[in-house]
């Protein structure tokens, strides 16, 4: 067991200050003290605050463009613009999320939504059924791909400068660590992006992480459990993987992001993971390998926990009691492209 992980850890955290300006200072409202904009900050989880920062500086561009008023935004205003997006072909779940930031400006400012206004709630109804799309699924990274991603992770680190000896690489035992990870923990990108070495807790089982905030649990009160078991084969199991990263990195604050950057140089550099570099982490893992990357995300690493449990025989409920979806029928979309082939009559057609 890596010395520094702690059997417990300490649920209390100061409040996140800044995401996105604390959304252009809530909508350049009164000006927000050090603490309330610490805690406008921590209402949402990062990423959905730097996103309403960005739709809100697109809709006031928009807004200056056709002379209307961003704030407090008139119905007629809010369906034009709905329109617009539609017409350009913006897809449903951007424009929902436009939607919800202007929400959540307005509320912030005291004022009327105007996203609950019957006529852009018919407006917005009708677009939704004449564009919406089944979303993008991320293809499920799982053995033996996965496998051969792992194997082509970089051990060792050399050097053009004369007389530096070769060093473990850093990044690749920080890649291995966050693939084993992030596939048997089912995690999604943001939860990876977020953990800290005191959310990982030691058993007799292997390893246990608490996510103090996730999708489905937004406001922290109910903090998560995703337990790592140690695998039968050192070079497959997130324990080892995640133990040998924090040693050879050399990683011992309680705080300090459990998955980091690596420098030019080899070294940890104290800083998270984007996590949109998770992304980009994947597909430079699974092109390494020699796999095409089209198509694969961070989240393919939970897609393909899902996918793999259920064709090793995993039920639905053991499944979702790692996943933590709420709702099983959730589950069934990520298997579904994968089961649709089990037994079915068309593959025996012999044309």
């Amino acid at each position: 067991m890596h010395p520094h992980l702690p059997s417990t850890r300490n649920l209390t955290a100061p409040p996140v200050s800044d995401p996105g300006r604390v959304v252009e200072e809530l909508a350049a409202g009164e000006p927000l003290s050090a603490e309330e904009a610490a805690y406008v900050a921590a209402a949402r989880a990062q990423n959905t605050m730097r996103g309403y920062a960005s739709d809100w500086r697109e809709f006031t561009a928009w807004c200056a463009q056709h002379d209307r008023a961003p704030l407090p935004a008139a119905a007629s205003t809010v369906t034009a613009y709905l329109s617009d997006l539609a017409a350009a072909g913006a897809k449903v779940g951007t424009m929902s999320r436009r939607l919800s930031a202007l929400k959540f400006v307005h509320a912030g400012r005291g004022l009327p939504d105007p996203t609950s206004n019957a006529r852009v709630m018919t407006v917005w109804e009708g677009i939704r059924r004449t564009h919406a799309a089944p979303p993008d699924q991320a293809r499920p990274l799982m053995p033996p791909e996965l496998f051969d991603i792992l194997e082509a992770c970089p051990v060792t680190k050399t050097w053009k400068t004369k007389g530096r000896p070769p060093e473990p690489d850093l990044a690749g035992a920080r890649d291995r660590a966050l693939l084993l990870v992030g596939f048997v923990g089912a995690l999604r990108r943001s939860e990876l992006a977020g953990l800290r070495v005191r959310d990982v807790g030691a058993h007799a089982n292997g390893l246990v992480l608490t996510l103090p905030r996730s999708k489905t649990n937004q406001t922290g009160d109910r903090p998560e459990l995703v337990v790592l078991p140690r695998a039968s084969r050192t070079d497959r199991c997130p324990v080892t993987a995640l133990e040998a990263w924090l040693t050879l990195a050399g990683i011992t604050d309680p705080d300090a992001p459990l998955f980091q950057g690596v420098t030019k140089g080899n070294r940890a550099s104290g800083r998270p993971l984007h996590p949109e570099s998770i992304n980009d982490l994947v597909q430079a893992a699974t092109a390494r390998a020699g796999i095409d990357p089209a198509g694969y995300s961070a989240h393919s690493l939970r897609a393909g926990f899902v996918t793999y449990s259920h064709l090793r025989g995993a039920s639905d409920r053991a499944i979702a009691h790692q996943t933590r979806h709420r709702s099983l029928s959730t589950v069934g979309t990520y298997v579904r492209v994968h089961t649709a082939w089990v037994d079915n009559a068309a593959t025996v057609l012999g044309l």
